[in-house]
C-alpha cells in the first residue's frame, strides 16, 4: 500500500511596511533580532513613544467623535486618555524609560491632540484603516519559500474630498494638499510619525515618502476607494521638540554652506535658533537644581509629606507656526511615483528573502544581515558589543 506524503504548507511571507521593510532599511541586523527573532528591546523607547502617540491619537478620535466636548480639550480631559494608553502598552510589556521620556511625551500627546486633532479629526472619513495587499515575488529573488508572492500591509488614516471640500479655508491641513481637483473624488492618506523631521539627506527622508505612496497603491486596491491623490505625514515631536531636536535643527540650518532641512526659519525663529545654546544653558541649570530637589524628596521630604518638585518644562523658544509647518508634510501621489516605490519595496523584499535563505543554509547572523553605523541608532542598540559595523563594539562596560 503506498501512502501519500503531505505537501508542505504553501505560505506567503507578510510583510509590515513599517515594522518589516523601514525596519529593515534601518538595520538589517537590529530587524532580524528585534523582529524576525523576537527578542525585544531593552530601552524599547521609540517602539514606546511611536505606539503612545499612535494609541494616543486615535483614543482621541473614539472620544471626540463619541461626542465629547469640542477642542480644545483641557488637561483635564485628555488625562484619561493618555493615562489608558499607557497602562494599555504596560499590558504588553512596553515601559516608558524615564521620568523626563514621559514628560515629553504628554506634552507632545496634549499639543498633537489640541493641534493637529482639532484641524484633523473633522476630516477623517475612516480611522485606522488596515490595508493588505498581494504583490508577485520579484525576480530573481533567492528563497526557501514555494511562494511566488507576498503580502504587504499597514495602517492608515484616510480623509475623503468630501470632507476636505466642507472644511473651512483656514485649515491648513486643506490648504496643503492644495484642493484644485475640481469635482473629482479622491482621497488623502494620514500617517503620524512619532519623530523628528528628517534631514533632506538622510536616507528616512526617501524611505518614508516610499511608504506612503506604497499605502496608497494598498488602499486603491480596495473595492469601495476612490483614487488616492496626496498623502500626508505629520511629525509629532516638531511640535514639542527636545533639546536634541532643537540641536539637530540648529546643525541642520546653521551648521554648513547649504542647509539640510526643507522648512528654514525666518525672523524670530531663526534668532531664536541662534540663541538655542544659551537657551538651552539655562533650562540644564534648572533641570540640575530640580533632579537634586527630587533626590532630597525620596530621601526625606516624601516621608515627612512634602509635594513633589514638579520638573521644569524645556522652554520652546520657535513658533507655533514654525512648529506646526516643520510638523507636515505633503507626499504627492502620482503612477509613477507610487510605482517606483513599489519595484524599491520589491528589492527589500528580495534582500530580506535573499538574506533569510542565507541564513537557513548556514551562515552566521552577523555575516548574513547588513549593518547600517549610524549613530542614533547604535546607540541605543543592544546588540552594539558585537555587531561588526558597530562603533561600540567590546565588553560593555559595568553599570
Amino acid at each position: 500500500m503506498t501512502l501519500s506524503v503531505r505537501p508542505e504548507p504553501y505560505l506567503i511571507p507578510a510583510y509590515s511596511l513599517t515594522g518589516d521593510l523601514l525596519a529593515y532599511l534601518n538595520c538589517g541586523l537590529q530587524y532580524r533580532y528585534h523582529n524576525r527573532g523576537s527578542l525585544p528591546p531593552s530601552k524599547p523607547v521609540q517602539l514606546w513613544f511611536g505606539q503612545f502617540i499612535h494609541g494616543v491619537m486615535e483614543e482621541a478620535y473614539r472620544v471626540w467623535k463619541s461626542g465629547a466636548s469640542p477642542l480644545p480639550w483641557s488637561d483635564t480631559d485628555i488625562e484619561p486618555i493618555t493615562d489608558f494608553i499607557i497602562r494599555r502598552l504596560a499590558a504588553r510589556g512596553l515601559d516608558y524609560q524615564r521620568t523626563e521620556l514621559l514628560e515629553i511625551a504628554l506634552q507632545r500627546a496634549r499639543v498633537s491632540i489640541n493641534t493637529w486633532g482639532a484641524e484633523l479629526f473633522p476630516l477623517i472619513a475612516e480611522a485606522e484603516v488596515r490595508l493588505k495587499g498581494i504583490r508577485p515575488m520579484p525576480p530573481g529573488t533567492v528563497t526557501i519559500r514555494r511562494s511566488n508572492y507576498y503580502e504587504v500591509e499597514g495602517v492608515v488614516d484616510v480623509l475623503t474630498s468630501v470632507e476636505l471640500s466642507s472644511a473651512t479655508s483656514s485649515n491648513p491641513i486643506v490648504d496643503a494638499v492644495l484642493l484644485s481637483l475640481g469635482a473629482q473624488t479622491y482621497e488623502v492618506i494620514v500617517d503620524y510619525k512619532g519623530m523628528r523631521r528628517p534631514r533632506i539627506d538622510e536616507p528616512a527622508w526617501e524611505h518614508q515618502a516610499w511608504q506612503i505612496l506604497t499605502y496608497a497603491w494598498l488602499r486603491e486596491q480596495q473595492p469601495d476607494a476612490d483614487s488616492v491623490r496626496s498623502g500626508i505625514l505629520l511629525y509629532i515631536n516638531e511640535l514639542v521638540p527636545s533639546a536634541s531636536d532643537m540641536d539637530d535643527l540648529r546643525e541642520e540650518v546653521l551648521g554648513g554652506n547649504v542647509p539640510l532641512t526643507d522648512e528654514l526659519p525666518t525672523d524670530s525663529d531663526l534668532e531664536a535658533l541662534q540663541d538655542w545654546p544659551q537657551i538651552k544653558r539655562s533650562w540644564q541649570n534648572q533641570m540640575r537644581s530640580w533632579r537634586q530637589q527630587r533626590r532630597n524628596w525620596y530621601q526625606t521630604g516624601r516621608a515627612q509629606g512634602q509635594p513633589v518638585p514638579i520638573m521644569p518644562q524645556m522652554p520652546q523658544p520657535l513658533s507655533m507656526q514654525y512648529r506646526k509647518r516643520r510638523s507636515l508634510r505633503v507626499i504627492p501621489i502620482d503612477s509613477n511615483s507610487v510605482n517606483t516605490s513599489l519595484t524599491r519595496f520589491d528589492g527589500v523584499v528580495s534582500e530580506i528573502e535573499a538574506c533569510v535563505a542565507q541564513e537557513s543554509a548556514g551562515s552566521s547572523l552577523t555575516g548574513t544581515w547588513p549593518t547600517i553605523r549610524r549613530q542614533r541608532t547604535c546607540v541605543v542598540c543592544d546588540f552594539k558589543t558585537f555587531c561588526p559595523n558597530s562603533p561600540y563594539q567590546g565588553a560593555p562596560e559595568a553599570p
